[in-house]
């Protein structure tokens, strides 16, 4: 028979009392969390810093950092490069997008440590000389933006997006994702491919022109 759960210590032979069916649950808990790595701590208890060497826009830095400073508040706190916004702080309205190594990504979400030796570009490091990236140039020409809070995620989202088509990547409106041939960029793969980027001014028929007047060009490269 099946041993049964007793709220008095002295139940029928087999039954096991409140008291120790806790004892057992926190003897097994305690011995799943012994099993797990420990995060290391300094005597004020706060995470030891860890060695980080991240190329920002071009630049080689060393860190000594927090293990839970994520990238984007390096980029703030540590570089000043506030291009990269704090929006949501959750990874859901790409104020924060940024490229590491090409390919974009919300840096509220990664921890900075992560990236030791990844190349990072930043909406700073979109123009080159002086000269404003061809995306760049794009939004001004077609009125992509108003605020200009969410902007600086729109361009690095957008400069990544036409490099992502370029290759063929498929979206979820892509009509055959068997071809690896580039992606027509058409409004529809522009809206899909855009929008974990929000815009709370609405901005979105400009953004669309502007990705697709950059994408005719061909220009879609962080250099």
């Amino acid at each position: 028979m099946e041993p049964r759960l007793s709220h008095e210590s002295g139940g029928e032979k087999g039954d096991i009392s409140r008291r120790e069916c806790l004892t057992i649950v926190g003897s097994v808990a305690g011995g799943l969390v012994a099993g797990l790595p420990a995060i290391s701590a300094t005597s004020d208890g706060a995470s030891s810093s860890v060695t980080t060497n991240l190329r920002i826009n071009g630049q080689a830095h060393r860190f000594e950092l927090d293990a839970r400073v994520t990238l984007l508040d390096l980029l703030r706190e540590k570089l000043d490069l506030t291009g990269t916004k704090k929006g949501c702080d959750h990874g859901q309205c790409g104020a924060c997008t940024v490229l590491v190594n090409g390919r974009r990504i919300n840096s509220c979400l990664s921890l900075a440590a992560s990236h030791d030796g990844d190349e990072i570009t930043t909406v700073e490091g979109l123009a080159r000389g002086g000269q404003l990236h061809p995306v760049q140039a794009a939004f001004i020409e077609h009125d992509g933006f108003q605020c200009g809070y969410c902007t600086p995620g729109q361009l690095c989202s957008a400069v990544a997006l036409l490099s992502e088509a370029r290759k063929g990547d498929a979206s979820w409106v892509t009509a055959d994702v068997r071809r690896t041939e580039p992606v027509e960029l058409s409004d529809e793969e522009i809206r899909e491919r855009m929008s974990g980027n929000i815009c709370r001014c609405g901005a979105y028929p400009g953004i669309v022109q502007a990705v697709r007047m950059a994408s005719r060009l061909g220009q879609g490269s962080a250099g």
